[in-house]
């Protein structure tokens, strides 16, 4: 059975379908919501709508490092490209798949930093007393597609395993 392959132009415009949700979801906060003072509560106290400005990665960490984060994510979104188009016939559709979104997200948070030195933040999750740090659609986006490229990796280890005989060695392979 031949695998059916999109045309590498479709993941492009998962990706920008990707920044662009993000991207407005992001102007929206920005125009309606207070920042840092008012709360919109979705689930209770387990999902709100806030509004902060995060100078630093996820959870907050590494403060007012702009620079280094403009740098590690040019470098990330070059390797992206590079890997999509060296993944394009070999891969599958969840690996390529999963590469858009990161991309996405990752052009969508550094838009933020480059115009403007932060990121806007505005989902928050409550888990009783704990709080979840708040983070925004291009974080989520990054972590759908990073775990889908695990799954991916699992999933292809275990075909191979499978097409090598569960897993053994090819009888001229096996050490002595």
């Amino acid at each position: 059975m031949q695998r059916r392959i999109w045309p590498i132009w479709a993941y492009y415009v998962i990706a920008v379908v990707v920044f662009l949700i993000d991207y407005a979801s992001k102007k929206l906060i920005s125009g309606t919501v207070e920042e840092n003072t008012e709360k919109i509560s979705v689930l209770g106290d387990f999902f709100i709508i806030t509004h902060i400005r995060n100078r630093g990665a996820a959870f907050g960490m590494l403060q007012d490092q702009r620079v280094f984060f403009l740098c590690i994510t040019v470098i990330v979104v070059v390797g992206i490209l590079w890997y999509l188009h060296r993944s394009y016939h070999t891969g599958s559709f969840m690996l390529m798949f999963a590469l858009a979104t990161i991309l996405g997200g990752a052009v969508g948070n550094f838009l933020d930093r480059a115009l403007f030195g932060e990121v806007v933040d505005f989902l928050q999750f409550n888990f009783g007393s704990y709080t979840f740090p708040i983070f925004n659609l291009a974080d989520t986006a990054i972590c759908i597609g990073v775990g889908l490229v695990i799954l991916d990796s699992l999933l292809t280890m275990k075909q191979e395993n499978k097409s090598n005989g569960n897993g053994e060695q090819p009888q001229e392979h096996q050490p002595v």
